[in-house]
């Protein structure tokens, strides 16, 4: 199935990395290496993990805060947002 993130993903993903990095060089690049893992567990089996908000799923990532938050559509899986879960629940897709 194809994927395909939406700019709001690409951004949180962008700043999430750039901050890590900051934190210590190369723990940023841990991160994507576990959001590739989430990813990948995504494409999967999409089905796995539970419904947050009427049709958005959200998928842990391991070791660090963060909810992949998807949609499986007709033909693709939709990536809409790389949750940071310290934030406001309220800000969440």
């Amino acid at each position: 199935m194809k994927l395909r993130y939406t700019d709001r993903a690409k951004d949180d993903v962008e700043l999430a990395f750039a901050w890590y990095e900051r934190q210590r060089r190369g723990l940023g690049y841990e991160f994507l290496d576990c959001i590739e893992a989430a990813v990948k567990s995504i494409i999967e089996n999409s089905a796995m993990y539970r419904t947050h908000f009427l049709h958005f799923r959200g998928c842990l990532v391991r070791r660090f805060p963060f909810t992949v938050f998807y949609t499986v559509e007709k033909k693709e899986i939709v990536l809409h947002s790389v949750f940071d879960n310290r934030q406001d629940p309220a800000k969440r897709p």
